[in-house]
C-alpha cells in the first residue's frame, strides 16, 4: 500500500531530519583543527554541559516545535482538505525574502531582550550560552521557553506573514535549519557558500558567544542589518592561530 505524506507533515518533520543529518555531517568530518574557530581543548574546557545533555535538550525543543507546527497546520487547514496551489517562482522568491526578514526581525529583538532582561538571561537564555564554544548539533540547545519564543513562534510568524504554502515551507525551514546549524558549527571551512553569501556566519555568531561579544551580534540567522542599524554590530577580523585554526578577533570594542 502506498503511503503519501502531506506537505504539512513533511514541513513539520523534514527540517528536524535535516538538522540531524547536516549536523551529523560535521560530526563525521572530525575535529578539523586547522579550520576550527576554537581548539578542541578549549571546547572541552569551556563548555560545561555534556554532549548527551545537549542532544536531549535539542530533542525536547524539537518535540515542542513539532507540536506547535502540527497545531498551526490544523488551525489554518482548508475545510475542503485541498492542497493550496503553488505560486510562480518569482512569488516564491519574494515569500522567501519576506519570511527571512520577519524571522530575522523577530529573533533579533527577542534575542536581544533575553540579554537585556537579567531574569530571562539567568533563567532562560544562559542555557544556550553554556556552549561558549559552539558546535553544529548544539545549535538548538536552548531552554524550552526560548526555543518556543525565538524559533517556533518566530517560524510560525514568518510562515504566516509571507503567505507561503506548506510545500514552500518545507524548503524554507530546511534552509533556515541548515543556516542555523552552520552558524554554530565552530568551523571556517574553505568554499562554504553560506559564508560567501551571508555576513551572518559561524565567525560572526562565534563573537556573540564570547564574553566580550555577548552584548553584540544578536542578529540571526540570515542578515546583520538590525545589528548595524541599532548599534550592536561588532566587526571582527579572522586571524590564523599559531597552533592551527582561526580566531574571530574584534576589530574594536564599542563603548
Amino acid at each position: 500500500m502506498a503511503f503519501a505524506a502531506s506537505d504539512e507533515l513533511l514541513g513539520t518533520f523534514v527540517p528536524v531530519a535535516v538538522y540531524w543529518v547536516y549536523s551529523g555531517i560535521y560530526v563525521l568530518l572530525g575535529d578539523l583543527e586547522n579550520y576550527r574557530l576554537h581548539s578542541k581543548a578549549e571546547e572541552n574546557a569551556k563548555n560545561i554541559v555534556s554532549k548527551w545533555t545537549v542532544v536531549k535538550g535539542v530533542l525536547l525543543q524539537q518535540a515542542f516545535q513539532i507540536a506547535v507546527s502540527l497545531l498551526l497546520f490544523t488551525v489554518i487547514e482548508d475545510e475542503s482538505g485541498a492542497a493550496r496551489p503553488q505560486p510562480s517562482v518569482p512569488v516564491i522568491i519574494v515569500q522567501f525574502i519576506v519570511a527571512m526578514f520577519v524571522l530575522d526581525t523577530w529573533q533579533y529583538f527577542m534575542h536581544r531582550y533575553m540579554h537585556v532582561n537579567k531574569f530571562l538571561y539567568k533563567h532562560v537564555h544562559s542555557k544556550h550560552h553554556t556552549l561558549v564554544v559552539p558546535y553544529a548539533f548544539g545549535a538548538l540547545y536552548n531552554h524550552p521557553l526560548e526555543g518556543l519564543l525565538l524559533d517556533t513562534v518566530g517560524g510560525a510568524l514568518a510562515f504566516l506573514a509571507s503567505g507561503m504554502t506548506p510545500r514552500t515551507g518545507i524548503f524554507f525551514f530546511s534552509f533556515a535549519t541548515v543556516k542555523t546549524v552552520d552558524d554554530h558549527c565552530g568551523l571556517w571551512l574553505p568554499g562554504n557558500l553560506l559564508h560567501v553569501f551571508f555576513s551572518n556566519n559561524s565567525a560572526y555568531h562565534d563573537v556573540h558567544h564570547q564574553l566580550y561579544g555577548s552584548k553584540y551580534n544578536f542578529s540571526q540567522p540570515f542578515f546583520v542589518m538590525w545589528d548595524k542599524i541599532l548599534g550592536t554590530y561588532m566587526p571582527y577580523s579572522l586571524e590564523r592561530r599559531k597552533e592551527g585554526g582561526f580566531e574571530a578577533r574584534p576589530i574594536k570594542l564599542k563603548s
